[in-house]
């Protein structure tokens, strides 16, 4: 089963992040018969991001990331959507056999839109280029999270779109797959998100860490009194960390009063802390070899191509491209 995800370089990435993609994504890895290819979305990037350096740094800080926190390039394709140029050919011709009606009930682009963003052209084609991220390495499933599933379904009708316009089998209809993804709250009980500006950075460490998980919102309750296990920010972030036994035992502390949210907070902060000490060791590690991380990518951009390269050869055949692609 081939297994496609790509992730965009907005910036530090958080406790959302890692539960909401990064968790599965090497997971995935497993078992053997599992081909991941997955991409960092630097292109995509580009519709909110304008700053050349800042995305630079994105991009390596996410690379660094997926592969401090388990990413094996041996067992997964791993590379910059950029380096794999083929995927805006494949774009342009689904452009040309997508509706204008399709796109313009993108939930993602109207959402954006009503949040101030402007409704520029890149913002629009978004979908076409997700589309052409997939179907260029024929990929057979999506994970995602339940925003995300209408933009597979819209791959799904261009590469239906295309084949029945050119009488061709060229592209392969790929399918959604949800993600086990839990809520991650922020600091303030809202979903964890940089925009928000309520997150809990994956490498934080130290005093910054500490003023991260210290900050997190509770409800004014005096120590010794029972505190309410069911929509509490603590208790949430802590679920994701801990064993069922000590969720049970922390829960029961919760509602017999025997401990208070300063104790509450320093258990989740000894987990986080914990639970990322050796994905920091790992990071710390590739920061002192840039070349590593470039090599790695540069040789999942050369797998990925291959694909890409038979790929697009069968959709220049069906539309009537004569031509071979560099």
């Amino acid at each position: 089963m081939r297994i496609l995800s790509g992730v965009q370089p907005s910036g530090k990435l958080h406790l959302g992040n890692y539960f909401g993609a990064i968790k599965q994504h090497v997971e995935l890895q497993q078992p053997a018969d599992n081909e991941c290819y997955y991409f960092i979305a630097d292109y995509h990037a580009l519709t909110t991001l304008h700053d050349a350096k800042a995305l630079a740094e994105n991009v390596r800080d996410v690379a660094i990331a997926y592969l401090s926190l388990g990413l094996d390039p041996e067992k997964t394709v791993f590379y910059r959507q950029s380096d794999v140029p083929e995927v805006q050919e494949l774009a342009w011709m689904l452009a040309s056999v997508t509706g204008m009606g399709l796109l313009e009930r993108a939930h993602s682009y109207k959402d954006k839109v009503a949040r101030g963003i402007t409704p520029r052209v890149g913002l629009f084609y978004y979908p076409t280029l997700m589309a052409a991220d997939i179907l260029m390495v024929d990929a057979d499933v999506v994970p995602v999270g339940q925003d995300q599933v209408q933009h597979v379904e819209m791959t799904q009708d261009m590469a239906q779109s295309f084949n029945a316009a050119f009488g061709s089998e060229a592209l392969r209809r790929p399918e959604w797959r949800l993600s086990a993804t839990p809520k991650v709250p922020g600091t303030d009980g809202e979903k964890m998100s940089k925009s928000y500006g309520n997150t809990i950075e994956i490498f934080a460490a130290g005093k910054p860490l500490k003023k991260s998980v210290m900050g997190v919102v509770t409800q004014p309750i005096d120590l010794g009194q029972p505190m309410p296990v069911e929509g509490d920010n603590v208790l949430a972030l802590y679920r994701l960390f801990a064993s069922d036994e000590d969720v049970k035992e922390m829960e029961q502390a919760y509602r017999d009063g025997s401990i208070g949210y300063g104790d509450a907070k320093k258990k989740l902060l000894a987990l986080v802390d914990e639970t990322f000490a050796s994905a920091r060791e790992k990071r710390e590690e590739l920061l002192a070899h840039p070349d590593t991380v470039d090599d790695i990518l540069c040789e999942g951009a050369r797998k990925a191509r291959e694909v890409a390269h038979a790929t697009l050869a069968r959709c220049r055949e069906a539309v009537g491209l004569r031509g071979r692609p560099a």
